[in-house]
């Protein structure tokens, strides 16, 4: 008898575990829950040292936010890029946001109320791409992409939601398309952001 609870507790701790899976990290601000923005904005993503992921990780997201329908509009890194490049009053306000939101983890309301006048935004995404590389893990040979993002609430500067997550596929001869592993992993990801 006591065998036989022990096996069922055992295996009870194991499918517990195993629907465990969830994100790495991931915060959804209370005010998240009224929070159903229409414009959301995609900012160029912030790639770091893996420069390869420059303009492709901002396709990716895009492309995602595009098939789920859930904004009226999506305005792409690229269409804020050229704004960016014409718009003097943009590109200040953007790199002075961006600058504190990184240094001292501060969201400016009065800058990014400004991007969203500018960009014509209820909302925002911030992207950092973490990992975006192929390297071995252990003895198994891997393509790792990571992200964080921040959705940023355009009027308020209110961070409504922030998530990082990584993911890896295995491979022996040929590589994975990280474009692949990128897509896969903000689908996962965008599960738990408000919308």
């Amino acid at each position: 008898m006591k065998r036989s609870a022990g096996i069922a507790w055992g295996l009870f701790l194991v499918l517990l575990l195993a629907g465990c899976g969830g994100l790495r990290y991931s915060q959804v601000a209370p005010e998240a829950k009224d929070f159903h923005p229409q414009r959301i904005g995609v900012l160029p993503v912030d790639a770091g040292t893996y420069e390869e992921a420059r303009g492709t990780a901002d396709e990716v997201i895009a492309a995602v936010l595009v098939n789920r329908k859930w904004f009226t509009d999506v305005v792409a890194a690229d269409a804020i890029g050229r704004q960016v490049q014409s718009n003097e009053d943009l590109r200040k306000a953007l790199l002075d946001y961006l600058t504190k939101l990184k240094t001292v983890n501060f969201s400016d309301p009065a800058l990014s109320r400004r991007i969203g006048e500018l960009c014509r935004v209820d909302a925002f995404l911030v992207t950092s791409v973490d990992y975006w590389n192929y390297t071995m893990e252990g003895e198994k040979k891997v393509g790792k992409v990571g992200l964080s993002l921040k959705m940023v609430e355009a009027s308020t500067g209110k961070v409504m939601w922030k998530a990082a997550h990584h993911e890896t596929s295995r491979y022996y001869l040929i590589k994975p398309d990280l474009k692949g592993v990128a897509e896969s992993l903000f689908k996962t990801m965008i599960e738990e952001m408000p919308h």
